[in-house]
């Protein structure tokens, strides 16, 4: 874990608490420790979501009942045999191992989470030889620059609370031409800073959501150009979640961004 810091523009807000508080929620989502959750997870939530049948029969049961993902991206990837796909904030691994089953041997497929249970268990799961998993944070990537064709991320970075880090990362290890396809929560309006400077809240996917406006500023600034918007089916389980979404508009997306050829700065599409 890293040193003791503030989290930026989030007064008062831990990064080590912070990272307690996600590592423990995560911890017991690997260990099926299923205690006063505030989203759904599992085989039925990646269906209600948009995962075929067919590609969920044949990953790994076990990663498969610790999905704990708000959408369906996977398609927007448009993954191809042979591509380089980094999954971040892997879980248990099941967008790996789907991922994995697309680009075939000839390709590879890493993820990386910073919850060492979570870790565990997708190398537990591991089949195929072209999927790898690491154990750190999503704002500091343990590769190299242009390592990826293409990125992924399901409900993960509403959790950082340094998200343009995140994005210039996810740039930095993509090929130009490479691309960012992701799942994540997003409002409608501001959360409010008592809300934002609780941790056990960013761990439930609800105090470190912005609104869609500076989201989609951040995947510019980082040099993307975002190609597809859609809105996902999602809804928390606690009713403390559910009047958080209902107050600030929380909501699930999935998105397309491609990282440009070239270094000319290119005009963001919604």
């Amino acid at each position: 874990m890293p040193t003791s810091t503030i989290l930026p523009n989030v007064d008062g807000l831990n990064r080590d608490d912070l990272d307690r508080r996600i590592v423990a929620m995560y911890r017991d989502v690997a260990t099926d420790a299923h205690v006063d959750l505030h989203f759904p997870i599992g085989r039925r939530l990646a269906e209600a979501l948009g995962y075929p049948y067919d590609l969920l029969d044949r990953l790994p049961a076990q990663a498969v009942r610790s999905f704990a993902g708000v959408g369906y991206h996977l398609d927007l990837a448009y993954l191809r045999p042979g591509e380089r796909v980094l999954d971040l904030g892997s879980g248990a691994g099941m967008d790996v191992f789907a991922a994995a089953s697309q680009v075939g041997p000839a390709g590879a497929v890493a993820g990386v989470d910073m919850t060492p249970e979570q870790v565990a268990k997708a190398n537990r799961a591991r089949r195929e030889h072209h999927t790898r998993f690491h154990e750190g944070r999503i704002e500091e990537l343990p590769f190299s620059d242009a390592s990826f064709d293409v990125v992924i991320s399901n409900g993960v970075i509403n959790l950082s609370a340094d998200k343009p880090r995140v994005f210039a990362e996810a740039a930095r290890v993509l090929r130009p031409g490479g691309r960012l396809a992701v799942s994540d929560i997003v409002t409608a309006r501001e959360i409010d800073d008592p809300i934002t400077a609780r941790s056990e809240l960013w761990a439930a996917c609800i105090a470190g959501a912005t609104p869609a406006r500076r989201y989609f500023d951040e995947i510019a600034d980082a040099g993307f150009h975002v190609h597809h918007v859609r809105r996902n089916s999602y809804r928390f389980t606690s009713e403390r979640a559910r009047r958080a979404t209902d107050r600030f508009g929380a909501r699930s997306i999935s998105l397309l961004a491609v990282k440009p050829t070239t270094t000319k700065t290119q005009e963001v599409s919604r």
